[in-house]
């Protein structure tokens, strides 16, 4: 029997603004029409989006008390952060943003809509998707009430992190958290989401982040996902870069069964810069399946893209990248590069990349790499006491540190090191 969230148009109550209303009416009408990305889609090579069961899952429902305080109870996140959020199945259960400099917006996805309509008008789904998900996009429209809107005005810091939380819980509920962040000209804002699982089986979360960039601003931003081992995840960002603004996201793939991500770094202004990080690192029978597109419409910007994912098991990854210059876009450096380490003879690695260069004096480079742990490596550390096992462990660390060293923030790192040795701990 087809579940509710391919059969029932989605809610919405009366306080819905006309505009909003129209665009998930038609993003639903949308999703209906279209069809399930099949074996031949160029942008699902190598995968499958059948991974996404939308056959068996439902939007979640709201949480008890009980499964709110659990959540709470679990929510163990940054120590300084100038603002949290916490959601459960996509309703609000706890905000906290007292530590907010001045005339900062900060507040839920459904807030906005009451109060900040204009910015959503403006940002909220306005890049295109290009990456083989429309789909899947249109039923997140059709069905966000959650998440949240950061505006930061000019010349405006926000020194500590935003958090925000995304718990799922409930058999095969499916939530669908939104992210917006605009920073204005010469602001800087660092947001960290994090999507987690509570209880229940086969979860499924459908996730979409609108980074937009104003002159001279900085964003730094990264995307944890930790689901549990039988959900499903697929989580699209949008950035959008302006004249000298530097974006910097990095994608964490640590839970689901299968998890896709679709990148998509606009670099819109000269002197723009975007660094995409991504780290990966699937054991058993997992999944992960990577689609980047790193798009240099004005001259002099910079675009630098580093993914590294450690397999262990039958789990299998997947990365395909394109850096695209466009006309005029003269004096672009572009740089993509994947490197996979695989830890057993079971698993697979396809990378991808690709180049479309359609400028002048550009500097642009792409390239992959798949290979185990380099037996001299093993041999050094052995030869000095250290058993196998935790010479492994160590040059997994060391593999991915570059990685996570590159996003800055030192308390959001020591979070992601003792999360990435936590599976290590499962995976070795």
């Amino acid at each position: 029997m087809p579940s509710a969230l391919l059969t029932l148009s989605p809610s919405r109550n009366s306080s819905t603004p006309d505009w909003f209303r129209t665009r998930s009416d038609a993003a639903w009408t949308e999703f209906q029409s279209l069809p399930l990305p099949g074996l031949k889609d160029e942008h699902w090579r190598y995968s499958n989006a059948k991974k996404i069961d939308l056959e068996t899952h439902a939007p979640a429902q709201k949480p008890s008390a009980e499964q709110s305080q659990a959540a709470l109870a679990a929510t163990q996140g940054l120590k300084e952060r100038a603002a949290r959020f916490v959601f459960v199945n996509d309703t609000l259960v706890e905000s906290e943003t007292s530590d907010l400099p001045a005339g900062v917006v900060c507040v839920s996805f459904a807030e906005a809509l009451k109060t900040h309509e204009d910015v959503l008008k403006q940002h909220f789904l306005k890049g295109d998707l290009p990456l083989g998900s429309s789909k899947f996009a249109a039923l997140h429209l059709a069905h966000v009430k959650a998440g949240s809107v950061i505006i930061v005005p000019k010349n405006v810091v926000i020194e500590k992190p935003v958090e925000i939380f995304h718990w799922v819980v409930g058999d095969h509920a499916a939530i669908f958290p939104h992210t917006l962040v605009v920073a204005q000209d010469n602001a800087q804002v660092s947001v960290v989401d994090h999507y987690r699982s509570l209880e229940g089986e086969g979860g499924l979360s459908i996730a979409i982040a609108d980074l937009v960039g104003g002159s001279g601003s900085k964003i730094t931003y990264a995307a944890c996902q930790e689901l549990a081992d039988d959900a499903q995840a697929l989580h699209m960002s949008s950035i959008t870069a302006g004249r000298d603004a530097s974006v910097k996201s990095f994608q964490v793939q640590l839970g689901a069964a299968f998890s896709r991500s679709e990148s998509v770094s606009d670099l819109v202004g000269e002197g723009a810069r975007s660094d995409m990080l991504s780290v990966s690192m699937p054991i058993g029978d997992q999944v992960v399946d990577q689609r980047t597109l790193q798009r240099h419409k004005a001259p002099r910007a910079t675009s630098d893209l580093l993914y590294k994912n450690a397999l262990y098991g039958k789990s299998r990854s997947v990365f395909s990248g394109l850096i695209i210059v466009d006309e005029g876009a003269h004096y672009t450096d572009a740089y993509q590069t994947c490197r996979n380490l695989v830890n057993s003879e079971e698993a697979e690695a396809n990378s991808m990349p690709g180049l479309e260069i359609n400028a002048d004096q550009v500097k642009c480079s792409h390239g992959a790499t798949s290979g185990p742990i380099p037996d001299e490596e093993l041999f050094y550390l052995k030869a000095r006491g250290i058993p196998d096992q935790e010479s492994r462990k160590l040059i997994v660390e060391g593999f991915l540190s570059d990685v996570i060293e590159r996003f800055g923030n030192s308390e959001v790192l020591d979070t992601l090191v003792a999360r990435i040795d936590e599976k290590l701990e499962r995976a070795v």
